[in-house]
């Protein structure tokens, strides 16, 4: 655990803080002006992510020290690098991005919380969970290389071996339903943002030079701490991981967990698919799970997504923005749950927002404009005598 804001002196503090916020800002701002809308007709979107993140600069910090005590971010990251772990790409991104977000909101409302003291903390546990969860290679997140290959070697062994041959149209034409249907639920269940699964690779498959591994992974498709999720209760699987060989396609990740193709069309071109769970199996184990069940999990998926559908039209913009806030300050609990104390913290939010930053925070429409080109994404601190 990093002991460095209570002991260096202001000045190393800020520049160690201004360095990892340099690293994010011109990789934050690139991938915010590439992302598809935010805003949707069915969940006010902007505004549950404004919540979240202001809370999550005000409470990160104190609840980083809480897990990086039980178990050291370091430690985290290293033991994430296995199947069916939602530590992974994107919640490693948000947790440092969030808080750098709600920075930002925060410097209109009070700009005296913003201090190294409180920032850096929050960077100093992502980089090191960001570097032991890329395997020590120098880098940081998919932006750096536009890979993410955590799966070790026996890993992707261990998939590939229970990976069944592509070949009938009718067959690859039932995987890209599967697929696509456990997609949708999954971006419903997470309140319209695609963290509800996350692909790695792209993966070498022995002796198959034009052949590429895509793993994807999909999380808490069942019934789980998002108090909504009751409606998937009949979903057979918690978490299930897709191994998808395919050929003649390449393929980069990026740091929202998602892939990015050539040709786009890079289903048609499966060879190779296997379906595993984790579910009831020790860290680092799988089991892998029929095939022919494929159909049955479609089925139990539509009915939880049609129900989950209407709940959702249902609710007030109020109950939308704390469920969606939820979604996304808890990005850090897959953290907690790895060192285990997830429980000794309190999930709820908001908590510490004033009732009238929340008001005004919940209220804001997205727009989905464009970023600004010439500004900085995100400040760095002013040096000494600058400020």
């Amino acid at each position: 655990m990093t002991t460095v804001p209570a002991a260096e002196p202001g000045a190393e503090l800020r520049k160690r803080a201004n360095d990892l916020i340099g690293y994010h800002a011109p990789i934050s701002k690139r991938l915010t002006a590439e992302r598809t809308s935010l805003e949707s007709k069915l969940i006010p979107v902007t505004g549950y992510i404004v919540v979240a993140c202001a809370e999550s600069y005000l409470r990160y910090g104190d609840m980083m020290q809480t897990i990086d005590a039980a178990m050291p971010a370091e430690e985290i990251g290293r033991r994430a690098r296995r199947p069916g772990c939602q530590v992974d790409t994107c919640y490693l991104w948000s947790i440092a991005n969030f808080p750098l977000v709600g920075r930002k909101v925060f410097g209109m409302l009070d700009p005296t919380l913003d201090t190294p003291e409180r920032l850096f903390p929050i960077l100093d546990f992502w980089d090191r969970a960001a570097r032991a969860y890329r395997g020590h290679d120098g880098t940081r997140q998919a932006w750096d290389t536009g890979t993410s290959l955590p799966y070790d070697d026996a890993v992707i062994a261990d998939l590939l071996a229970g990976v069944t041959s592509v070949d009938d149209p009718d067959d690859r034409t039932r995987i890209k339903r599967f697929n696509a249907t456990l997609v949708n639920h999954l971006f419903l269940m997470y309140f319209d943002t695609r963290a509800g699964y996350g692909d790695t690779g792209p993966y070498v498959v022995p002796g198959h030079p034009t052949r590429r591994l895509l793993v994807r992974d999909f999380y808490r498709l069942s019934k789980s701490d998002y108090w909504w999720s009751d409606v998937a209760a009949g979903v057979p699987y918690q978490n299930l991981t897709a191994a998808l060989v395919l050929d003649d396609v390449e393929f980069t990740v990026t740091d929202f967990g998602t892939s990015n193709h050539q040709p786009e069309d890079y289903l048609d071109h499966l060879v190779g698919f296997g379906l595993f769970t984790t579910d009831g199996c020790a860290p680092g184990e799988s089991r892998a799970v029929p095939l022919d069940e494929l159909d049955d999990i479609v089925a139990a998926v539509r009915v939880a997504q049609a129900d989950h559908y209407r709940q959702i039209a249902a609710m007030s913009r109020d109950d939308k923005i704390r469920c969606g806030a939820y979604v996304y300050f808890s990005f850090l609990r897959p953290f907690a749950v790895e060192a285990g104390c997830a429980d000794d913290l309190d999930w709820t939010v908001p908590r510490d927002l004033p009732e009238i930053a929340y008001t005004m925070l919940s209220a804001i429409e997205g727009d989905n404009a464009g970023v600004d080109e010439e500004a900085e994404y995100y400040e760095l601190f002013a040096e000494a005598g600058d400020e």
